[in-house]
């Protein structure tokens, strides 16, 4: 065991994790006494506050563990850690408990696979902090040999007292899929993602970013300070659960709504390091600066990442702000072996090396390709941007994008709200056409996806006129089922070769409560819907006679790359 000074707290647990957090799921199972002050109390991810002068039934009120008082041996409790994992340090906060904190710890962790908690008497406890003093109103870090993998610990203090805080600090043992085909969230924390560096983290920590859920108010995020300076940037890097071949990423500002970063982007690189050091044109720009919006999951697909193992990621926020959560999707590398946490602990209690630059990202074995897919996301305007806009009504008025340059004004006497002009309605027809706006219906029947996914063969654009597409439920007067079906939206940037780019093709799941308006001349599928018939009113320019000026068509028979396939979520994932 090693008592470590609070000065060297970054060095020695920044980039652990704290296994213990009620945020992974950490939970008390039972306890010997807690007649003054709740056990629960420990886990909490906030520093305990002081509560001095408030006083309850029982006497004084602290925010921690407090036992009565003169215990003939010692007081336990038995705390289940959010996520098995090797276990190398702990910090013991006795914050103000000053002549009433407990002047002696210990600890004890084993692994239990039972579906009850282990009592205070199991055989199985191992002893892996020896008896330890404490002083009052104060941080003790000590750091001890990673254990094996263990999910429950047991908190001794000799002989009662109270403890504000427990810590408990190492790596988790990661949960990874058979399947190495099977696409998931690969930065998240219970895979064995880590946050190793934050390069500001003034109103909340950068190891938020992996946790599970959406959290519940902005102090469970990543959120930096206020920069007065022109082009300043914020950044965090994660080190992936394990090698892997990017998908997609989720970028959650939620609750956020103020104070969301105005854009971000993303770099990958290969690193054999803890935290790579390899200068930033070696990194792999996987996600260009694209903007955000507040209180929102953006989904975007990834760029530059076909076929190519990646051990890291850096997310960029532009200049400053609060991001909740960052997922990483995407595939193993290889075998689904993984070292064990505690020799990835061992293997990093020496100093960090710069990495060899030889080490290149490893080309993946042509027979795990499969053929060229893309996911469909979920359509948010920031997503959907350089595409078109999108058409929906907000009920949080403090998350519409664009917060700035949106006017929303109440209306019909205070029955509605107005979001005004959220796209606009274009023509640039050459003036001898006598092309004229106009309101058309499409009645569109769900297409056929083969286990989740569907072929796009062709695509369209309309050369002079912005397209918009309002949905209007399943054609409810027709006494079709389901006004919530979901549809397909297929888009594509134009080429140099005057085609459609496929590298840009994305593909968006909206739902009935959004229309979408694609902008002049970009490239899409016609409407699909996706789990029953939608009738949709068409918003368009054009001459009608069937024209070419009208409408272009092109199919992806091989000529400009072949047919891309699309893999569409379930309704209910």
């Amino acid at each position: 065991m090693e008592r470590i000074d609070l000065d060297k707290f970054a060095e020695t647990f920044s980039t652990a994790i704290e296994l213990s957090s009620v945020a992974l799921g950490g939970t008390i199972c039972s306890v010997s006494d807690e007649f003054f002050a709740e056990a629960f109390h420990l886990l909490q991810v906030e520093p305990a506050p002081s509560l001095k002068g408030q006083f309850g039934p029982k006497g004084a009120l602290f925010s921690g563990w407090e036992t009565r008082r003169h215990n003939p041996t010692f007081d336990w409790c038995i705390i289940k850690l959010g996520s098995p994992g090797s276990v190398f340090g702990f910090d013991v906060d006795t914050a103000h408990f000053n002549g009433n904190e407990a002047p002696e710890v210990s600890v004890e962790g084993l692994y239990s696979d039972d579906s009850t908690a282990p009592t205070s008497t199991d055989s199985r406890w191992k002893e892996i902090l020896p008896k330890v003093g404490l002083g009052p109103s104060s941080r003790h870090l000590f750091k001890i040999p990673p254990t094996s993998s263990i999910n429950y610990v047991k908190l001794n203090m000799y002989p009662d007292g109270g403890i504000a805080r427990f810590r408990v600090y190492g790596l988790v043992t990661p949960i990874l899929p058979k399947d190495p085909n099977t696409i998931f969230d690969i930065a998240h924390v219970f895979a064995g993602g880590r946050v190793v560096f934050i390069s500001d983290q003034h109103f909340g920590v950068g190891s938020n970013l992996i946790l599970p859920g959406r959290g519940k108010d902005m102090g469970d995020g990543w959120e930096t300070k206020r920069s007065r300076e022109k082009g300043h940037k914020d950044w965090a890097i994660v080190k992936l659960g394990a090698p892997g071949i990017l998908s997609h990423t989720e970028v959650d500002t939620a609750h956020f709504k103020g104070n969301f970063p105005e854009s971000c982007e993303l770099h990958a690189i290969y690193s054999q390091d803890l935290i790579p050091t390899k200068p930033d044109d070696q990194w792999t720009l996987i996600l260009p600066r694209t903007k955000l919006g507040p209180h929102k999951q953006h989904q975007f697909q990834l760029e530059n990442v076909s076929n190519i193992a990646f051990t890291h990621v850096k997310v960029t926020i532009y200049p400053d702000g609060g991001l909740k959560r960052l997922r990483i999707f995407g595939k193993q590398q290889g075998p689904t072996t993984t070292e064990s946490a505690s020799s990835v602990v061992q293997s990093e209690a020496s100093s960090l090396t710069v990495p060899d630059p030889s080490i290149a990202s490893p080309q993946i074995p042509s027979s795990i390709i499969s053929s060229p897919s893309i996911p469909a996301l979920a359509l948010t305007a920031e997503a959907f941007a350089p595409f078109g806009q999108v058409v929906q009504a907000y009920s949080d008025l403090n998350a519409v994008p664009n917060p700035r340059n949106t006017r929303i004004t109440g209306a019909n006497q205070g029955t509605a709200v107005k979001f005004h002009k959220l796209a606009p309605v274009l023509s640039s027809y050459p003036s001898d056409t006598s092309a004229a706006g106009g309101l058309s219906v499409y009645r569109c029947k769900p297409i056929e996806l083969s286990e989740g996914n569907w072929a796009v063969k062709l695509l369209e654009r309309h050369p002079f006129t912005n397209q918009a597409f309002i949905p209007m439920g399943a054609g409810v007067a027709d006494g079709l089922e389901d006004p919530g079906n979901r549809y397909l939206v297929v888009v594509a940037k134009n080429g140099g070769d005057d085609k459609p780019d496929l590298e840009t093709l994305r593909a968006f799941v909206a739902t009935t409560g959004q229309g979408i308006v694609y902008d002049t001349g970009i490239w899409h599928h016609p409407m699909a819907a996706l789990d029953g018939p939608i009738d949709f009113t068409c918003v368009e320019n054009q001459i009608g006679n069937g024209s070419p000026l009208d409408c272009e068509i092109v199919e992806l028979d091989g000529t400009i790359g072949g047919y891309k396939v699309v893999k569409v979520p379930n309704k209910d994932a």
